[in-house]
C-alpha cells in the first residue's frame, strides 16, 4: 500500500511539470503572435527574445534592460554627464519606441523644443543661428557629433593649422574675425617692446606652434657681442631697451667690482666665451704679468695691494701678523727684518732677533739677555720703561738711585735673583766686621752713610737695656770694634782718620 502511494505522487509530479511547461511554451508563442510590429534593425538579433527587452508583468523594470545593451547611455546616467545623465529619470519609451519596422525612426526629438542646455556643449553666439543638422550629420548619432571648433571649421581655418587646432584661444562664437588672443597666458607674456611687436615679427609664415622663446633667436643679428657672451640674454638686458642692463656683478657673479675693476671692459676678464668657463677670483690669475716681485712673495696680492691701484695698497701689519708695528717700527723698511725677499721665513717676534747687535755694540754687550722690552718701548732704546720701585721689591731711596745699574746686578738682571740686603753689596764697607749680623738698616739710612738713626745711637752707643749692649766706660769684647763716640753725624766731631763718605779709616778703629 505504501508503495502504490509513493508512486502516485510522483506520477501527479509528472504531470504537472508538463503542464506547467506547456503553458510557458504557449505564453512565449503567444506573445510572439501579439507583437505588435517588426523591431528596427538594431534589435532585429532579439526580436524574438522578448525578455531581453521587456519584464514580465514589470513594465517599470525596462529601463532596466535597455540600460544593460545601451551602456554609453548607462555611464552617461550614472556619472551625471551628457543629455540623458542630466534630465529627470523617465520610461526610456517616453521618448523611444520600437515595433515600427526596420527602417522606423526610434528618436524623435521636436529640434525647437530640445533644450540644448541640457548636454555638454552649450550654445553660445552664432551657434544659436545654426540649424540641428550643421553639426548632427545625418547618419550620425546625436552624442557623436564633435565638440572641439576644429572638427566644424577645418575648412575655415585660413591659418593652414600654424596655429594648432586651438581655435578658442584666440576667436569667440560670435564671429570668427574677432580675434582676442591673450599672449599673457602662454608660456612667453609679451612686455614692454613685445606687446607692441607684430605677431609676423617672431612667428614667420605664421607658424606658431613650436616658436622659440630665447631672445637669441629673434635677436641674434642685434647682438653687439657677437656671441661672446652666450645666449642668455636676459641675464643682462630686459624687454624694455636693450641699452638698460640689469645685471649686477657684484650680486649676480659673487664678485664685486671694487676700484680700477668697476671701469675696464668685460673682456679684460672674459676673454673666453661667457658661461664657457668660471673664472677664478683670485688677483694673481689675472695679474700674474704685473708682479713685480716676480712671484717671490707669493700669489696673496691682496694682503697688501687693494683694486684702487697697486701703489694705494698697504699690508696691515697689526692686523694680519702677531707683531703690531709702533713708532719707530712703522717707518722701518719690510726687508730690515724680512731677509727672505719671499717672507717664508717667519722672523722672531723678541728684540733681540734684530737687535742683537745693537745689544752687543752699543748697548749691554748681551749681559742683560734678552728682555729688551722689559726697559726698552718702540719709541726709542733711550726712553726706559722700567721703574724700579714699581717692577720690583726693593725700593731704591737714597744714594741708591744714583748707582749703575751693574754696581748691583753683576752678572746682568733676570739672570739670578740679586741679593736685596745691604751686607750683599756693601761687605767691603762693613768697618764693624760683622758685629751688628749684617744688619746695616738698624743704624745707617741710604741717602749717607754718616747719617745714624737717633735711636741706634741711644740703643748701641750710649747704653741699653738689651743683652750685648754695652756703656761707653765699658771695656767691649774683644772680637767687637765700634766707631769711637758713637753719635748722629751732624753731632760727631771732625776726627783724625774719618773720611769724607762718613766710613772710618784703618787708622781711626780701636785695637
Amino acid at each position: 500500500m505504501r508503495i502504490e502511494g509513493m508512486l502516485g505522487r510522483v506520477a501527479a509530479l509528472v504531470v504537472l511539470c508538463l503542464v506547467l511547461g506547456a503553458a510557458s511554451a504557449w505564453g512565449q508563442s503567444l506573445e510572439s503572435v501579439v507583437m505588435p510590429g517588426a523591431v528596427i534593425k538594431g534589435h532585429a538579433d532579439v526580436e524574438h527574445e522578448c525578455g531581453e527587452c521587456h519584464v514580465r508583468f514589470s513594465p517599470s523594470s525596462q529601463p532596466q534592460r535597455c540600460l544593460a545593451c545601451h551602456r554609453d547611455v548607462r555611464a552617461d546616467v550614472r556619472d551625471g554627464a551628457g543629455y540623458h545623465g542630466r534630465i529627470k529619470e523617465e520610461q526610456c519609451r517616453r521618448c523611444h519606441t520600437d515595433h515600427k519596422g526596420r527602417d522606423a525612426k526610434v528618436v524623435v526629438l521636436d529640434e525647437k523644443k530640445f533644450d540644448h542646455r541640457q548636454t555638454d556643449f552649450q550654445l553660445r553666439g552664432a551657434h544659436r543661428r545654426e540649424a540641428c543638422s550643421g553639426c548632427h550629420r545625418t547618419g550620425r548619432k546625436y552624442r557623436d557629433a564633435p565638440q572641439n571648433c576644429y572638427s566644424c571649421h577645418r575648412g575655415n581655418d585660413k591659418h593652414r593649422e600654424g596655429l594648432g587646432q586651438r581655435c578658442e584661444n584666440c576667436h569667440v562664437e560670435d564671429n570668427w574675425k574677432v580675434a582676442r588672443f591673450d599672449h599673457g597666458r602662454t608660456r612667453f607674456p609679451l612686455l614692454s617692446r613685445h606687446a607692441r611687436a607684430r605677431c609676423a615679427d617672431c612667428h614667420v609664415d605664421e607658424h606658431y606652434v613650436g616658436t622659440a622663446r630665447d631672445c637669441v633667436s629673434c635677436h641674434r643679428k642685434d647682438d653687439t657681442h657677437k656671441g661672446h657672451n652666450g645666449p642668455r640674454c636676459e641675464s643682462c638686458h630686459t624687454e624694455q631697451d636693450w641699452k638698460a642692463t640689469i645685471f649686477r656683478h657684484d650680486r649676480d657673479a659673487n664678485y664685486a667690482l671694487l676700484g680700477r675693476h668697476r671701469t675696464i671692459e668685460c673682456t679684460a676678464c672674459h676673454r673666453a666665451p661667457l658661461y664657457a668657463e668660471k673664472l677664478p677670483t683670485q688677483c694673481f690669475s689675472c695679474h700674474r704679468q704685473d708682479d713685480s716681485h716676480k712671484g717671490v712673495l707669493g700669489a696673496m696680492c691682496a694682503t697688501c695691494h687693494n683694486p684702487e691701484g697697486w701703489k694705494s695698497g698697504r699690508f696691515d701689519h697689526d692686523l694680519n701678523t702677531r707683531f703690531a708695528l709702533k713708532d719707530k717700527h712703522r717707518s722701518v723698511k719690510c726687508e730690515s727684518c724680512h731677509k727672505d725677499p719671499g717672507m717664508r721665513e717667519k722672523p722672531a717676534l723678541e728684540c733681540v732677533g734684530c737687535h742683537l747687535r745693537d745689544d752687543r755694540e752699543r748697548g749691554h754687550q748681551g749681559r742683560y739677555g734678552g728682555r729688551c722690552a722689559a726697559c726698552h718701548v718702540e719709541q726709542g732704546w733711550r726712553t726706559i720703561v722700567f721703574d724700579h720701585e714699581r717692577d720690583t721689591k726693593f725700593q731704591r731711596t737714597g744714594r741708591h738711585r744714583a748707582v749703575k745699574c751693574d754696581a748691583c746686578h753683576r752678572d746682568g738682571p733676570f739672570r739670578a735673583k740679586t741679593d736685596d740686603r745691604c751686607h750683599a753689596c756693601h761687605k767691603g764697607d762693613d768697618i764693624h766686621f760683622g758685629s751688628f749680623e749684617q744688619k746695616c738698616d738698624t743704624c745707617h739710612l741710604p741717602d749717607d752713610w754718616r747719617k745714624i738713626l737717633r735711636a741706634a745711637t741711644d740703643r748701641f752707643c750710649r747704653g741699653g737695656a738689651e743683652p750685648g749692649a754695652h756703656r761707653r766706660d765699658d771695656d767691649p769684647p774683644k772680637a767687637a770694634f765700634w766707631i769711637p763716640a758713637c753719635a748722629p753725624v751732624n753731632d760727631l766731631p771732625a776726627r783724625p782718620g774719618r773720611r769724607d763718605d762718613g766710613r772710618t779709616s784703618d787708622a781711626g778703629r780701636r785695637p
